[in-house]
């Protein structure tokens, strides 16, 4: 791409730069807007995620609360179960049928220290002003109801959220925002990001306004190496079961589904009636590295394929016939943000910690009100949200930061086979898990 001009250059072609450019549009369709992209439109967790559109937060409501008061925690979490009703919105409007399925999502409890922790969580949404029409507890019975897993006692269970086919999201939605005239630029690499210019491995463009919205690729950025942490989450999918194997597992409105382990998973029964599961516990790479290389790991395809065999006997004979993963972005405090600066025209959204297909949509459209200007009511709202200009501390140096993530997650792993072990709490793993994580 030659040297040129814009009103708004946006740096990175997944959901957070792509749901910026279309409110933009929507909103100051007279706005020169650019999208670059390194690779191709959706190349990182946009188009190869769990396909969740839900209202989870990687913060909780009772840290946002501490920062911001209960009256901002209830808002934000407010916004984000409105914002799975608006993707929905724009998938029935601008995407194929099947793009999105709502069908609410199960935090399954398969032991005592699971469910401690799940009606925790959901004492923490009903403080904050959640009733149970949006979070409540569900008992055996009424679980195997909906899923039939392996040691199942109880669940939360919550209607906001839906199912996405992530890749499928991602191109209807650059399609929408290229036919209303917004350039996406692929295969221009970024090099440097400053104030009113981008330099790229094409050239230099100028914008009075730059938004960085690299997610798990910031770290690739000169002087942003510390400031998200790039951590790997794979997945694995069966070939599709038969309907008598469905019939013995249940998901027949196909909600998505989790445990309350510590090393998190997550699942949903995909359209053709397949399991798409995942997890984490891929290792941390020194130096913030990424690498195509690390999106398989047969070691972790194996524990995933385990552990979704011991949650669902019934699949013992299915093949695993799909095997990818991707980077996403963590924050140091594990708290989001929307940042922008009018005054140097720098804007950024990101740190979601594998929580961004609905989030990235909020932040879409709160970028695009503080960018645009001239707030309305809706607007107001949107910019006073507390993840507006917040800001993390930086990760440490290495070799801390690769010591210290890999401890965490060696802490989680732990506490899980501890607490599988022995029926109760892991105090000691789970303390150093949080002590590590900062959580």
């Amino acid at each position: 791409m030659p040297p040129g001009d814009a009103d708004v250059v946006i740096v990175g072609a997944g959901y957070t730069g792509l749901w910026t450019a279309w409110y933009l549009h929507e909103r100051r369709p007279d706005l020169r807007v650019v999208v670059l992209e390194a690779e191709h439109v959706g190349f990182g967790a946009s188009g190869r995620n769990g396909g969740w559109s839900s209202a989870i937060l990687p913060m909780s409501l009772d840290a946002v609360a501490h920062r911001h008061g209960a009256a901002a925690a209830h808002r934000m979490q407010d916004a984000m179960h409105r914002t799975v009703d608006e993707i929905e919105r724009f998938a029935v409007q601008h995407a194929a049928d099947g793009v999105f399925h709502r069908g609410g999502t199960l935090d399954v409890a398969r032991s005592a220290p699971q469910e401690e922790r799940l009606r925790e969580h959901l004492g923490e949404m009903h403080r904050h002003g959640f009733s149970d029409d949006d979070y409540r507890w569900l008992g055996r019975a009424d679980t195997e109801a909906r899923v039939r897993m392996t040691d199942a006692i109880g669940a939360v269970w919550t209607p906001h959220c839906g199912t996405v086919h992530p890749l499928r999201l991602v191109h209807a939605l650059a399609r929408t925002v290229a036919s209303a005239g917004v350039g996406i630029v692929e295969g221009v690499r970024v090099e440097s990001i400053e104030p009113g210019r981008v330099t790229t491995s094409h050239g230099t463009i100028s914008a009075d306004t730059v938004v960085r919205a690299t997610e798990g690729y910031t770290s690739r950025l000169p002087g942003y190496r510390r400031d998200l942490l790039p951590i790997y989450s794979l997945m694995i999918a069966t070939e599709p079961l038969p309907d008598a194997v469905w019939a013995e597992i249940g998901l027949a409105e196909r909600p998505t589904f989790a445990d309350g382990r510590h090393l998190i998973i997550y699942g949903q029964r995909t359209a053709d009636g397949r399991f798409a599961f995942g997890g984490r516990g891929a290792p941390y790479h020194f130096g913030s590295r990424i690498s195509p290389e690390f999106d398989h790991d047969d070691r972790i395809a194996e524990l995933l394929s385990t552990s979704l065999r011991r949650l669902f006997p019934a699949i013992s004979d299915a093949a695993i016939t799909h095997h990818w993963g991707g980077v996403l972005a963590a924050p140091r405090d594990w708290h989001c943000a929307v940042r922008y600066d009018a005054r140097t025209g720098m804007a950024s959204a990101g740190g979601y910690a594998g929580d961004g297909v609905s989030t990235t949509n909020l932040a879409g459209r709160t970028l695009a009100a503080l960018i645009g200007g001239e707030h309305g009511d809706g607007d107001d709202e949107l910019v006073r949200l507390p993840w507006v200009g917040h800001r993390s501390r930086r990760w440490e140096p290495e070799p801390l930061r690769w010591l210290g993530v890999n401890a965490g997650r060696t802490a989680a792993r732990r506490a899980d086979e501890s607490e599988a072990a022995h029926g109760r709490e892991s105090r000691v793993w789970g303390r150093a898990m949080s002590l590590i994580l900062g959580r």
